[in-house]
């Protein structure tokens, strides 16, 4: 079978692949039921959960997926970081994909909010009968890494359904290049800027050319235009001395309407006045930084969509119906991470070069 990301893969021989997967697994292969033969770390029928205990940083995973029955097979690490959406294999058929994955610890927010994970890196293949013959695991040399600084409309959230965007533009990123995802709940453009667990512990590990993300503005409720603007301010400068490329994000839209249109505080317009979007593109023209504007994208995405149809784009209870209006459903999250990867295409930005 072709893959359809055939020209971004490293195709390997399953023996060779095993040998690579036995050097960082844990335990010895497992078979399951039907006896098909698992690779090394790896136990379980659907979902098959892998295991390799790896140090913290970027590693070059090479999978392969398939076997002797027909199979639907998607492909999540550490906190629900999508890496392969659902894909069909055809009995007797295999598929080979290769990505570069971040391992941190904590594996999803920083500061630990919704559980930290296991040390290590962590792969689940889930699906309609998911399949896998063979994993690689080998460290990664000098990848691009794109750091995502933000809140939790981006970060990797560890429970369904609540899903930010930063884990669902992770399919599209191809090998070479990783997302190091440090977005956090809660936060603000100063919280972020001050908190030990984020922007501090972020900055050190920026290479040159590396990408950092920078998306605030739901939890500024209060914060004045100059401290916005200073904030933001602040992490331009600090990633630019690393030799980084700082781009700015500005927020997507909550689902609050008047009538068919959005309202100012859909649009984040904060509490005390302050046009958040605006205040960031003017930043990004004033530093000649680029700009990713997420909230005119989705503005347009959801009043296009309507009061109604938007809802699936968020979070809705299933306890009593209610939607969140600013956290975003899987389907939403993907949507709103499709958004900025068209615009890292439009503006050829670093991360472009390495997108499928």
């Amino acid at each position: 079978m072709t893959s359809h990301l055939e020209g971004h893969g490293v195709r390997l021989g399953a023996v060779g692949l095993l040998t690579l997967a036995t050097l960082v697994g844990t335990g010895a292969a497992h078979a399951d039921t039907a006896t098909r033969a698992l690779p090394a770390g790896c136990s379980g029928t659907a979902p098959i959960k892998c295991h390799y205990a790896v140090s913290p940083g970027n590693y070059d995973v090479t999978v392969s997926i398939g076997g002797a029955t027909a199979a639907e097979t998607d492909m999540w690490v550490e906190a629900r970081r999508l890496m392969l959406p659902a894909t069909k294999t055809a009995a007797g058929a295999a598929a080979t994909y290769s990505f570069t994955v971040n391992v941190r610890q904590p594996e999803g927010q920083p500061t630990g909010q919704g559980g930290t994970g296991n040390p290590g890196l962590d792969i689940r293949f889930a699906g309609t009968n998911p399949q896998v013959s063979a994993v690689s695991v080998k460290p990664a040399t000098q990848p691009l890494v794109a750091y995502l600084a933000g809140d939790s409309t981006v970060c990797d959230q560890f429970t369904a359904p609540y899903t930010g965007w930063g884990q669902m533009i992770t399919p599209a990123v191809g090998p070479g290049a990783s997302v190091a995802n440090y977005a956090d709940s809660g936060e603000s453009s100063g919280s972020f800027l001050r908190n030990s667990a984020l922007f501090p512990a972020l900055l050190p590990k920026v290479r040159a050319n590396d990408a950092v993300f920078i998306q605030f503005g739901h939890n500024d409720k209060q914060t004045s235009a100059s401290a916005f603007r200073s904030n933001l301010t602040s992490m331009i400068t600090q990633v630019r001395a690393k030799g980084g490329v700082p781009v700015l994000v500005t927020p997507p839209v909550r689902r609050q309407f008047n009538g068919s249109r959005l309202t100012s505080t859909a649009l984040h317009v904060n509490g005390v006045g302050v046009n958040l979007p605006a205040e960031m593109r003017s930043v990004g023209t004033a530093q000649n930084v680029p700009v990713i504007d997420l909230t005119t994208k989705s503005k347009t995405l959801v009043e296009s969509l309507g009061p109604s149809a938007s809802a699936q784009l968020y979070l809705r209870s299933s306890v009593d119906g209610v939607t969140d209006n600013t956290h975003f459903s899987q389907y939403g999250a993907s949507r709103m991470g499709g958004l900025v990867l068209q615009s890292i295409r439009e503006q050829r930005l670093p991360l472009a070069a390495y997108l499928r």
